[in-house]
């Protein structure tokens, strides 16, 4: 019997059985691979059926191996497939983001964050990306969908990118201040000081002044608190000062901070590398 575990020419190839079981994976798994990701045989090579050739096996070996090492299989597709995101290509993240197209986005990101951590993910990504849409908006574009499709993108990949360590043992609290429903910027700084191995209570938006009295009250030892307000209207020194009162170490963040006189209790963070450095 010929030997037919090779392909005997460039065109040729495996069928999708052989290929999953050299793949080690279920022909599913593989097939839905395919038609996900767009990693495996063609629409346009020649021939009835579609082979996976030599190519298409050493790509997905990747994708194998990615997985295994805690990528998703989204992310691991767009590694997989060719060179490493360029640092800072809010092109293509854009390009994915106008096209509603959440899943690029996701795995564009997850493998920026894979490759340039967190901090240059925020900021020579997606803040410039933000910016870009923003400026669209002031030229009369409607594209408010685009900002909170990537809003919920970049937390979507933050948290599978960066999931949550064991706290530290000086616990820390991240909040947004009552009223205060932007919590992007908090969820950036949970996931860099995760990457970091620190870890946090994160409280997310919009978080009542008695409310952080309690998380506080349910806390053992000194805590310190970090709390996010976007706009003035949100910025509640009496919030500071009660988490103060309960014996908390406070500090602020954001530009609803910045034309408020701080009471003594609160230490002004200005950003994301100057918290990151505070609290690792």
């Amino acid at each position: 019997m010929p030997d037919r575990s090779n392909p005997s020419s460039e065109l040729a190839g495996y069928p999708v059985r052989a290929a999953a079981e050299r793949l080690g994976i279920p022909t599913a798994t593989l097939r839905s691979w395919t038609r996900r990701y767009n990693v495996g045989p063609q629409p346009e090579r020649p021939g009835r059926h579609r082979l996976y050739t030599e190519a298409d096996i050493a790509v997905l070996t990747r994708m194998v191996e990615l997985i295994k090492a805690g990528a998703t299989p989204a992310g691991a597709a767009v590694t997989a497939r060719g060179p490493a995101l360029p640092l800072g290509d809010k092109v293509a993240l854009l390009t994915a983001a106008f096209a509603l197209e959440s899943r690029s986005v996701c795995a564009l990101l997850e493998s920026h964050l894979r490759d340039y951590g967190v901090i240059d993910t925020w900021e020579r990504l997606c803040r410039p990306a933000f910016a870009d849409i923003v400026a669209r908006q002031l030229g009369g574009e409607g594209c408010v969908d685009v900002e909170h499709l990537l809003s919920w993108c970049i937390t979507a990949a933050l948290h599978r990118a960066a999931p949550p360590p064991s706290v530290p043992p000086i616990p820390l609290v991240l909040a947004c201040t009552s009223g205060e429903t932007h919590a992007l910027p908090v969820e950036v700084l949970r996931a860099a000081l995760a990457e970091r191995g620190v870890g946090a209570h994160m409280l997310g938006p919009d978080v009542p002044t008695a409310a952080l009295g309690d998380t506080l009250a349910r806390l053992t030892g000194p805590a310190a608190v970090l709390l996010w307000s976007q706009q003035e209207a949100t910025a509640l020194t009496s919030a500071l000062r009660s988490c103060a009162d309960a014996g908390a170490t406070v500090y602020v963040a954001g530009p609803g901070w910045d034309t408020l006189i701080l009471p003594g209790v609160a230490t002004r963070i200005a950003t994301l590398e100057e918290a990151v450095e505070r609290f690792a």
